[in-house]
């Protein structure tokens, strides 16, 4: 590595989300005058427009637009029948919403350790934590890599569904099949920071099977089939129109973006072979990573942190608290050692800058103050 950049940088954001819009900004403007010239604010023909483009871009049957991505996590598991009394795993070392969505739908969420290397679902505890009880297991594909579903799939029992938190893993394949096919059904985020993100909250169910689709969109829309018809209890959780455009928007160009990040992802993966004290992230065998996030390790993790960001570095921590650590699953009653793995992982994380524009000398900048910092 250089020991200086080769092109001065004086801050690195940790995400440009202005570039992207910049790329699309005259298709949105047009998109939404039509929107606006319809007045189809709810359910406009940009919505089935967006759930087909989607659908075939993700190579799955059937998408189902939502208002976010929690709502996608829970809609989902009350398609699979999740109720009370269900138990439902998934690991502890993932954004809140996905436990909170199991406990929402009245299922008790069962936690598991991660894996170090990858900081993905540990596939065997999963595994070993299925009881009669247990209704689905939800691998997170974290950071934009994919869970081993497949290896997760031969050691769970017949009858236990799979639910893929996909929320940052759009486009990531394993073994050549997209994130959001390689389970029963999916939910996603695309909440602005996500690689194909709204401007604002939005989410969405992939699968292929037409029993879990029909029930999310019935689930979506206060239960209704039709207007003033209601079959069952359900949410307000549409897709908004104007959402919608953005979305297709975006999406024509997100195969351009995951490469960008890649190239990034190659980059720092450069830059950092000569750094000690820095622990670059591992690919899992099989997987094609869209690098949401570009997470190392690193001994002293908050006075790094202190160190980057005042050196103008937009470094940041996902996640910090693993969800057995949080306030709000404290009634779980798992302390602290029950997950060293993902408490290992709480403490060590940083997320460094990661986005499609990115450049060369940002990166460089990125990694000189890093190294400085580590010493």
């Amino acid at each position: 590595m250089s020991t200086t950049p080769s092109t001065e940088v004086a801050a690195v954001p940790f995400l440009d989300l202005a570039s992207p819009h910049a790329e699309i900004a005259d298709e949105v403007n047009a998109g939404w005058a039509e929107v606006l010239a319809r007045t189809a604010f709810i359910g406009g023909p940009q919505i089935k427009a967006f759930e087909a483009e989607y659908a075939a871009w993700s190579g799955v049957g059937h998408v189902v637009g939502l208002g976010n991505g929690t709502d996608a996590i829970e809609l989902a598991l009350r398609a699979l029948g999740v109720v009370p009394g269900d138990e439902v795993v998934l690991p502890a070392n993932t954004f809140i919403a996905t436990a909170e969505a199991v406990a929402r739908s009245g299922a008790t969420p069962v936690l598991v350790d991660a894996d170090l290397d990858t900081a993905l679902i540990d596939v065997e505890a999963a595994a070993a934590a299925v009881t009669d009880r247990t209704k689905a297991v939800i691998p997170v594909h974290l950071y934009g890599q994919t869970a081993a579903v497949e290896k997760l799939r031969a050691l769970l029992p017949e009858g236990v569904a799979i639910l893929e938190d996909a929320a940052q893993s759009q486009g990531a394949k394993r073994h050549g099949v997209s994130a959001g096919k390689l389970g029963d059904i999916a939910g996603t985020s695309f909440y602005p920071g996500k690689n194909l993100g709204a401007y604002g909250d939005a989410g969405a169910v992939l699968t292929d099977r037409d029993d879990l689709a029909a029930a999310v969109g019935l689930l979506r829309d206060h239960g209704s089939p039709r207007k003033y018809e209601h079959a069952v209890l359900g949410f307000n959780s549409r897709l908004d129109t104007i959402q919608a455009v953005v979305l297709s928007a975006k999406l024509k160009r997100l195969d351009g973006w995951n490469a960008n990040r890649r190239a990034a992802a190659d980059r720092y993966a450069a830059l950092l072979a000569d750094v000690d004290g820095v622990v670059a992230p591992t690919v899992l065998e099989g997987n094609e990573p869209v690098w949401h996030l570009y997470v190392v390790r690193v001994q002293e993790r908050d006075r790094v942190l202190k160190e980057l960001q005042a050196n103008k570095i937009g470094a940041s921590i996902h996640y910090p608290t693993p969800v057995h650590r949080t306030e709000a699953f404290a009634n779980l009653g798992r302390g602290e050692g029950a997950f060293p793995v993902s408490e290992q992982l709480g403490a060590e994380i940083l997320s460094l800058p990661m986005f499609p524009s990115i450049t060369a000398a940002q990166q460089e900048r990125v990694v000189l103050v890093l190294a400085d910092a580590v010493k």
